[in-house]
């Protein structure tokens, strides 16, 4: 954080020259949530009824802002492992209670650059290597300096340098759930517009750069291709995903390794009904833990199904073979944003060839005013990984 402070008060005296015409504008936000796992192995079942609360404001005065932003975490019944306190005889709910400085950022954004520093989220892609993992009470923040370029439209580079990334463990993480880990972190992110989407480069340097954090094992650069675009066909709409990396050790990673991820993802959205498919791997070099490819800053939600059973890909690697089918309105009466969904994975070893277990996934959500309410379901049926488990979500999000 000290760094942090010292990025902000040298640029301060800049932003306060243009200190007239300031506006203030407040952020709110709160989240209750209730979720329940049921995991064979484990006598008991896990209970978490949580309440998150974030708060802060957004001061503007031309092409600069300053923003700070608090939040607090509440467990209001806490019959679940948080995986900072006490033995883990349930299982894991990710949610410790916590109160911290989420965000504390001064921005200068002109009509072809943005400069970004102090502690802030960033998200880049679809977050499969760098997330702010907002479904986490506490989510991941980064104290950093970011750098936005657009020279022309359409074309992008986006550079960070991140020393510091502020985890979903909290004020209480320590050992390898640490609250906070430092390291020399750059990633880079390029992307054009193209008749057939948007191609992107990249090139993520992630420094895990503490002992605790697997012996440095986690540290990697991973350098890699994507593509994504959508086109009309008819009244429908069809959208891709396509993505090529490769990465390997970096910095003080004591493993000699290499592993290669792929992607490709279509979905046809025919203005209601929606249906999808696709294939992930994240592959594995030798077998040993930690050479397979990995993704320790990922909002790992999203991927791979939300029984979170590969956020740590295993030593063979995880090939995941997924579909989907929803349907979305509009509004249905008063409520806005109907969404219904279901999702199928087959997850399999990218070495050795064999079954890990499947995955059933389930999402109802609506909007009522300003209050947003879902209700998950996950089912994880084990073959030869990890062991049965059934979770289940219940959430109120609101917004200011």
């Amino acid at each position: 954080m000290t760094r942090t402070l010292i990025m902000l008060l040298a640029l301060a005296p800049a932003g306060a020259a243009h200190a007239q015409d300031v506006t203030l504008k407040p952020l709110g936000e709160a989240r209750l949530r209730y979720e329940s796992v049921d995991q064979d192995g484990l006598a008991a079942e896990a209970d978490a009824l949580t309440l998150r609360i974030r708060a802060g404001v957004e001061a503007k005065a031309r092409r600069w802002s300053a923003l700070v932003e608090g939040q607090g975490n509440l467990a209001l019944v806490d019959d679940y492992f948080d995986g900072l306190h006490g033995a883990a005889a349930r299982p894991l709910v990710a949610d410790p209670e916590n109160i911290a400085l989420a965000r504390a950022q001064l921005r200068y954004a002109a009509p072809t650059f943005a400069v970004t520093a102090g502690r802030q989220r960033i998200a880049l892609d679809d977050e499969r290597f760098v997330g702010a993992v907002p479904f986490r009470q506490n989510g991941q923040s980064f104290d950093a300096l970011r750098a936005e370029i657009t020279p022309t439209k359409g074309v992008k580079a986006d550079l960070a340098y991140v020393w510091s990334v502020r985890t979903i463990w909290g004020i209480d993480g320590t050992g390898a759930r640490q609250g906070a880990v430092s390291g020399d972190n750059l990633f880079g992110n390029a992307s054009v517009a193209t008749p057939i989407g948007k191609a992107v480069a990249f090139a993520y340097l992630v420094d895990q750069d503490e002992a605790t954090m697997q012996g440095f094992r986690l540290s990697s650069q991973s350098y890699g291709v994507r593509l994504d675009g959508n086109q009309p066909l008819g009244k429908a709409k069809i959208t891709w995903q396509l993505s090529y990396a490769r990465q390997s050790d970096w910095h003080r990673n004591p493993n000699d390794y290499s592993a290669d991820y792929w992607l490709a993802d279509v979905a046809v959205d025919l203005g209601g009904p929606r249906v999808g498919a696709g294939y992930e791997i994240l592959g594995a070099d030798k077998g040993i833990a930690l050479t397979s490819f990995q993704t320790p800053l990922a909002t790992g939600f999203k991927f791979q199904g939300w029984a979170d059973k590969f956020l740590t890909t295993p030593p063979d690697g995880v090939r995941d073979l997924y579909a989907s089918a929803g349907w979305g309105w509009k509004e249905v009466g008063p409520l806005k944003a109907v969404t219904l969904q279901a999702v199928w994975h087959d997850y399999r070893s990218d070495r050795a060839s064999r079954s890990y277990g499947d995955e059933v996934d389930l999402l109802a959500s609506a909007k009522l005013g300003k209050v947003t309410t879902s209700a998950r379901y996950a089912h994880y049926d084990a073959d030869t990984f990890a062991t049965d488990t059934d979770k289940f979500w219940l959430q109120l999000d609101w917004m200011l």
